[in-house]
């Protein structure tokens, strides 16, 4: 075999591999997205070609699954965590980034290590502690524990976009006469913003889909869309067809998200690649 048959055979072989990939990836999504448009009883049939119906969609958001007040919960709990993390961070990351602080090698390994921190191992003292503050259950104690999931994650990551610009930017603009503020506020910012437009969506999607502390810090008020499929079940068993119109609705938005600003996600994921 020669060297011409080698590298066609080899680039032949990876796109099998990749569509392999592909097709691993979105076959569950679109026997989710079929599902969602089928009766129960259709649910368990091997027949694609049935008629469609939306009805799953309605009653997915009457009692008792009222799926529209855990949509709210989860797109306050969400946009506030972004809205309240992404600026401390980005403070966090800019100081990590251009000041020789002291210990700032201990500190910011300290950050990365509550990463490794199972979540099972602190809930608890979570609940025990919203408990006694009267955080349970409660829109306040999610945004609190999400705040104390995403922020290591979002100083590591936008201390790394921060790192990947020329300081010799800010140094002219204050030789010019312009504040440290300035500089930070029509500099770093603007250079910046494709990086913190990334750390903030990975923030939102982490927020978005998180579930174990939902799960036990929350009963009736607060309980958000990953929890609230959880209450689709009936005397027939689980009800895939509401469960999958419920999946839908929790990832369209997603889909939508990525769509909406993959220019900037992409931009900003090469920036925080750059040294």
């Amino acid at each position: 075999m020669t060297g011409a048959q080698r590298k066609r055979l080899f680039g032949a072989l990876q796109v099998v591999l990749i569509l392999v990939a592909i097709a691993i990836m979105l076959v569950p999504i679109a026997l989710i997205f079929l599902a969602a448009f089928k009766t129960l009883r259709n649910i368990y049939t091997l027949n694609l070609f049935v008629t469609p119906t939306l009805e799953n969609f309605v009653t997915v958001f009457e009692q008792p699954y009222d799926l529209g007040a855990k949509l709210w919960n989860s797109t306050l709990v969400a946009t506030v965590t972004v809205a309240l993390a992404i600026p401390v961070a980005t403070m966090a990351a800019y100081s990590f980034s251009r000041f020789r602080l002291t210990g700032e090698t201990t500190m910011l390994v300290i950050i990365l290590a509550t990463q490794f921190v199972p979540a099972v191992v602190i809930v608890l003292p979570f609940f025990v502690m919203f408990r006694d503050l009267g955080l349970l259950d409660t829109r306040i104690g999610l945004i609190a524990v999400n705040l104390a999931i995403v922020m290591p994650f979002a100083i590591w990551m936008i201390k790394g976009f921060i790192d990947g610009i020329p300081i010799d930017t800010e140094e002219a603009a204050m030789v010019d006469g312009a504040s440290r503020l300035r500089v930070i506020r029509d500099v770093v910012l603007p250079m910046a913003a494709p990086g913190l437009l990334t750390a903030g969506i990975f923030c939102f999607i982490i927020a978005w889909n998180e579930f174990l502390f939902a799960l036990i810090l929350t009963n009736k008020d607060a309980v958000t869309l990953p929890i609230g499929l959880a209450l689709f079940k009936g005397e027939e068993g689980d009800l895939w067809n509401l469960l999958s119109a419920a999946g839908i609705i929790i990832m369209v938005p997603m889909f939508v998200l990525a769509l909406a600003i993959r220019k900037y996600f992409v931009q900003g994921m090469t920036m925080g690649a750059v040294r």
